[in-house]
């Protein structure tokens, strides 16, 4: 019996963006079973909790999942390495936008390979119309009143819009 592939899409999708979903329908095609590992990265300064990241990703992936893809969402707080290893993931992967994204993403890959050369990073190239969205660009965009419905969801800007609103435009404590 051959053996499961199992595909690791970590980031911290705050918030999740079309480029993010985008990644996603291109690699779930690829691997029996599609892992969103939400990391919890408070370094970043989120401006949603893990949890209400994990639930936005979940709310957007479901055509996705309808086309009959298996696809799971899952948060974590550890060595990415670590991580892929829990699930017995055999590939991490990773979307590139531009030339600055592959020498931080090349390093890591390095360093990923080093720690475990059993799991494979594969890079996938952002489609041209989602190579400049990145999440602290919407989030900046949305912070300033801009019109964000270009690069995420329609659920995802009312929860942006709803945030700011409130005056809550400041990173959530985790």
């Amino acid at each position: 019996m051959a053996t499961e592939r199992i595909g690791l899409y970590p980031g911290t999708f705050d918030p999740i963006t079309h480029g993010h979903l985008d990644i996603i329908k291109r690699s779930a095609p690829m691997v029996d079973r599609l892992v969103i590992g939400v990391a919890l990265n408070a370094g970043k300064g989120p401006l949603f909790s893990a949890p209400e990241r994990e639930e936005m990703v979940r709310g957007e992936i479901g055509p996705i999942i309808d086309a009959g893809h298996r696809i799971e969402v899952i948060g974590f707080d550890m060595l990415l390495m670590h991580f892929a290893e829990s699930l017995n993931a055999n590939v991490i992967i990773r979307g590139l936008r531009a030339v600055s994204d592959f020498e931080y993403e090349f390093q890591m890959a390095g360093m990923n390979a080093k720690l475990n050369t059993q799991i494979e990073t594969v890079f996938l190239m952002a489609s041209d119309r989602f190579q400049f969205i990145s999440s602290r660009f919407v989030k900046e965009v949305g912070r300033l009143g801009g019109d964000i419905s270009h690069f995420v969801g329609p659920k995802v800007a009312m929860r942006m819009k709803s945030r700011f609103a409130v005056g809550m435009d400041t990173a959530v404590g985790e």
